[in-house]
């Protein structure tokens, strides 16, 4: 299965993509995050593109395991880009992925401006690989 993984921020959302059969994320791109229909449409043309079987989507839950607002509407965003795009949305949770993603970037020696360009999109890399990882647990 292919699967396109999203980590929605307030002004920025990263995009990955892997398989099953890799299981290795790679990063798409960096979407502005507003305004919302423009982050869509672009969501809708990356479904299109790549053909997932289902999106996965950065839940942002509290270190103690709690949802809080954030993880409300990260649910609520993937209820409405599966009934837009006619996709499975899956939930991955998604501490530390932010905190990952920049510890990569501060090892690649890439400059403060690349660094924010690629910051999201890796962490939605991250996003994706902690879903293959849960994975092996669950089968």
């Amino acid at each position: 299965m292919r699967y396109l993984a999203i980590d929605l921020g307030d002004k920025r959302t990263g995009v990955a993509c892997g398989d099953d059969i890799l299981r290795l994320p790679s990063p798409i791109e960096v979407i502005d995050a507003s305004p919302r229909e423009v982050l869509l449409s672009r969501l809708e043309k990356l479904v299109h593109e790549y053909g997932p079987d289902a999106l996965i989507i950065g839940l942002p839950v509290n270190m103690d395991g709690t949802e809080g607002p954030r993880a409300k509407m990260a649910r609520e965003f993937a209820d409405e880009c599966a009934k837009r795009f006619s996709i499975k949305a899956i939930m991955q949770d998604e501490r530390l992925t932010s905190f990952a993603a920049e510890f990569s970037l501060n090892q690649s020696g890439r400059t403060h401006g690349q660094k924010k360009k690629l910051r999201d999109a890796l962490a939605a890399c991250e996003v994706l690989k902690d879903f293959f990882q849960s994975r092996d647990h669950t089968t």
